[in-house]
């Protein structure tokens, strides 16, 4: 994809978000791997649903900011997980209601937050790992992220938000809207002892969409 059609995909996609209410404010941000390694972020201090697609930051492939406006302080949480993760394309950060207050409740399992609910969420997200409050833009974040050694695409920060890499723009959005709503099924249900996927269910999601399984090993999910 030419710079010029990701930079737009970038705001699309944003806006998107942004209108449909899983970001607010100036809150959350988008990054994207250009041709040449290289990265484009959106700015600091700025709405999701209003980018202009000539002022997203850019970085070169050493992860030097080069030109746009002044990029957001979460760039070193977004270059954490690129290096942790390959083959990633893209990274979604927000501060989606529904995953925020997941990341606020007690007893959650640091390794994996989430149940299995559905096939979608195993699919397109597998697990999701917790990681324990820092300041917004503390370089602390990146380290932990480091620390989780590339087993996780999709982390949660405590009383923050939730953070999710995909090989491309798409994917990232696409599996970052999967966190939110089982985020949200998992709010509404909650003490209401919902049926879960068996281990064996998501054994063989995971082996077929060649995500995470932790989940199918990590015991009781009620909470």
């Amino acid at each position: 994809m030419s710079e010029s059609r990701l930079r737009e995909q970038i705001c699309l996609f944003a806006r998107s978000m942004f209108e449909r209410g899983l970001t607010h404010g100036s809150s959350g941000n988008i990054s994207a791997v250009l041709s040449d390694g290289g990265l484009l972020m959106t700015p600091t201090d700025a709405s999701l649903g209003f980018l202009d697609p000539a002022r997203l930051s850019r970085f070169d492939a050493h992860g030097r900011f080069i030109d746009g406006d002044k990029p957001t302080k979460e760039a070193p949480l977004h270059k954490a997980l690129y290096e942790s993760r390959a083959g990633s394309g893209a990274v979604v950060h927000l501060h989606s209601t529904h995953a925020v207050a997941l990341s606020m409740l007690p007893g959650l399992d640091p390794s994996s937050v989430l149940p299995p609910l559905t096939p979608y969420y195993v699919m397109r997200v597998g697990d999701t790992a917790l990681i324990p409050y820092h300041r917004p833009g503390d370089l602390a974040v990146a380290d932990a992220i480091r620390g989780l050694a590339g087993r996780y695409a999709s982390v949660l920060l405590a009383n923050h938000g939730p953070v999710v890499a995909g090989t491309s723009l798409a994917a990232a959005v696409n599996a970052m809207e999967e966190l939110e709503e089982t985020a949200k099924l998992h709010l509404l249900l909650r003490g209401l002892d919902p049926r879960l996927l068996s281990p064996d269910q998501v054994a063989d999601l995971s082996r077929a969409f060649g995500t995470s399984a932790a989940s199918a090993t990590h015991g009781d999910h009620s909470h």
